[in-house]
């Protein structure tokens, strides 16, 4: 479809204001869930990377409007908006894909991008290319938002250097090896295009009624059980940084010769509190099982779903939407 030189322009405002209102709102709420969900707070004694016990405590927060009131207590404003820019440009990437591509009106962003419904195998293809794209933007956000460090808007190269270990700006690839990450991207993938897509298409396809999506809106709810944990752990998993060297593998670190000095950097805040706890770079997730059996072990089963209730309000959101597609349909 050929848009005409008005439409164009119209549509062309109608996302940017709808871009500005989305990012006003949803940048600070995701800064808040990710520090919230990377927050490292360990229960018990821990050996350091040379063999001590110490005890390590992590930065207590409440939830997530406790989050959201500490990001603005230690930081201000600012802080509520680090992300702000890799955020943006994501959004504007994809967006414009999608109506050139894909003929939509709507934003798109990391979390949410249309699918081509193409059939069983095609969705799967199209949600898996869609997630390679995004997953780069993905790690530099999330490591945006959890960076102690000040990010200028408008000098990349330099946010790069924060964010990116040597290794990784050599080698950008690396973001995809980072252990555990691709696989648990892959599993949550397959659950919400393979299990999810199916049960919506069997029960809402055909005659729907309110009986049918009652039960699908309750299989969405349910399906937080399984999605919230991995969120949290690609979350995690996202801001791990590889060090990995020409002789190292990508597990081993070498993180004295390869990590960003502090004092090359300004700190964001004077202040000596940090907003929340990370994992020591030299003792980093091996992989998907270990991420979760660590998580379990030193912080708690209960870190697998911390801000459960914003993913089963995605989930019905995501109900919703498919009602609403099936009945604009019959």
């Amino acid at each position: 479809m050929m848009f005409g030189l008005a439409e164009l322009f119209f549509l062309g405002l109608t996302l940017l204001l709808s871009l500005v209102a989305t990012l006003g709102v949803t940048v600070p709420l995701t800064g808040a869930l990710v520090r919230l969900r990377a927050n490292y707070n360990p229960k018990a004694l821990q050996l350091d990377p040379e063999g001590n016990v110490h005890v390590h405590t992590g930065p207590i927060v409440t939830g997530f409007f406790g989050m959201l009131r500490r990001v603005y207590r230690i930081e201000g404003f600012a802080g509520l908006y680090k992300g702000l820019m890799p955020t943006a440009l994501a959004t504007i990437v994809m967006t414009s894909f999608a109506v050139v591509a894909m003929d939509s009106r709507g934003l798109a962003t990391p979390s949410r991008v249309d699918i081509i419904e193409s059939g069983f195998l095609g969705s799967i293809a199209a949600a898996t290319f869609g997630m390679l794209v995004a997953l780069p933007a993905a790690v530099l956000t999330y490591r945006a938002i959890v960076t102690p460090y000040k990010l200028p808007y408008f000098r990349p190269l330099y946010a790069l250097r924060i964010l990116l270990t040597p290794t990784e700006g050599r080698r950008p690839w690396m973001l995809y090896l980072t252990p555990g990450l691709l696989a648990t991207q892959m599993i949550h993938l397959l659950y919400t295009v393979v299990v999810l897509r199916s049960l919506r298409i069997l029960l809402l396809s055909k005659n729907f009624t309110p009986f049918k999506f009652g039960i699908y809106l309750g299989i969405e709810i349910l399906s937080v059980i399984i999605t919230c944990p991995l969120e949290v752990m690609s979350t995690k998993l996202a801001i791990q940084r590889n060090h990995a060297s020409a002789e190292y593998n990508s597990v081993e670190q070498e993180v004295e010769d390869d990590a960003v000095e502090a004092h090359e950097y300004a700190e964001y805040s004077n202040q000596e509190e940090d907003v929340i706890g990370l994992r020591h770079e030299k003792d980093p997730y091996l992989g998907f099982v270990d991420c979760f059996k660590r998580i379990v072990d030193e912080e708690g089963w209960q870190t697998l779903y911390r801000a459960w209730w914003v993913s089963v309000l995605a989930a019905i959101t995501s109900a919703g939407a498919a009602a609403a597609q099936y009945q604009t349909n019959v």
